[in-house]
């Protein structure tokens, strides 16, 4: 290990929560004004996520008043007070960017308690209907 991944190894946060892309999330970040210093709320789709270590950057996007907005994130960042994963999505992209074409309920990630509440997937629904196929005959 050389001198810069003990640097970064040491400078990174272990309090950071286990999100992927396409889950819902709360970004708590902190806003300095003057000499006052408040928190504020960005919700929406963890839509990408880059780099590793110190460098490691994730992209939120929501919409609100029909706009879209997209905010990317420094994940070992000092203005970021924490990141509270509101909902899992169920997603087989690793980059969520074709949601910047989308509105309405075109834009809504699969819940992911959704595919282990009503089955896995088609794969074993075909193998499932083939094996009691060849049980009845």
């Amino acid at each position: 290990m050389n001198i810069m991944d003990k640097i970064n190894q040491k400078e990174c946060r272990n309090k950071i929560p286990e999100f992927n892309i396409g889950d819902t999330v709360k970004v708590y970040t902190k806003i300095i004004e003057g000499d006052t210093e408040r928190i504020q709320l960005f919700s929406g789709v963890v839509i990408a996520r880059k780099g590793t270590g110190i460098k490691e950057t994730f992209t939120v996007r929501r919409i609100a008043y029909g706009q879209g907005m997209e905010r990317v994130f420094p994940l070992q960042s000092p203005k970021i007070d924490r990141v509270e994963l509101e909902r899992k999505g169920s997603v087989r992209r690793a980059k969520l960017y074709y949601l910047k074409g989308k509105i309405g309920k075109s834009s809504k990630v699969k819940d992911a308690s959704y595919k282990n509440i009503h089955g896995t997937g088609a794969a074993e629904k075909d193998a499932t209907a083939t094996a009691t196929a060849t049980a009845t005959a």
